[in-house]
């Protein structure tokens, strides 16, 4: 596992543990966003139907943007002003 910038250890630890189940289909990837003054952590689940789930700096989960039955995402997002500036910061490049 290596993150291509540093991350929260609990994002770290979110990431390792990932590392240590079977791989997802499609793999994980772990994205950082900043936006309007914050930056949030954005991680993908594995196939069909789950939420993607995004993370305050302290592994808090705020909300899923997307994915679910509708891919849609939980609703509870808050409202971004900002355009989101995304950053690939690791992704599961097993087999």
């Amino acid at each position: 596992m290596s993150c291509k910038k540093n991350v929260p250890n609990c994002v770290e630890r979110k990431i390792r543990k990932i590392s240590k189940e079977q791989v997802r289909n499609p793999p994980v990837t772990v994205w950082e966003w900043k936006v309007d003054g914050n930056i949030y952590y954005y991680i993908t689940s594995g196939c069909c139907d789950q939420f993607n789930y995004l993370y305050g700096d302290n592994c808090n989960e705020v909300c899923a943007p997307d994915g679910g039955f509708s891919g849609r995402g939980d609703g509870n997002c808050p409202q971004f002003i900002g355009q989101i500036e995304k950053t690939l910061i690791w992704e599961d490049d097993r087999k």
